[in-house]
């Protein structure tokens, strides 16, 4: 007697590995999170640069001056 064939219900691994950036980042909110995405971004950046990838590299710099404004306006609210 032959046994009935199974679907297998594997789920892709990257669907099942949770990221670096989701363990780093948690639940804190969004400042937490743009404190670590500019803590990457100059080494994400100098990577970038390195393998004359210009346009990529151009793009992280306007990242990192919104992520900084981001910071900077938040904490201006704050000290209101």
């Amino acid at each position: 007697m032959k046994k009935a064939a199974r679907k297998s219900k594997r789920v892709p691994l990257h669907k099942r590995r949770r990221s670096r950036i989701d363990e780093l980042a948690g639940d804190d909110g969004p400042d937490e999170a743009v404190a670590l995405i500019l803590e990457t971004l100059p080494g994400l950046t100098r990577l970038a640069e390195r393998h004359h990838l210009d346009l990529l590299a151009y793009l992280l710099g306007m990242t990192q001056m919104e992520a900084e404004e981001h910071l900077r306006v938040r904490s201006r609210r704050k000290l209101s």
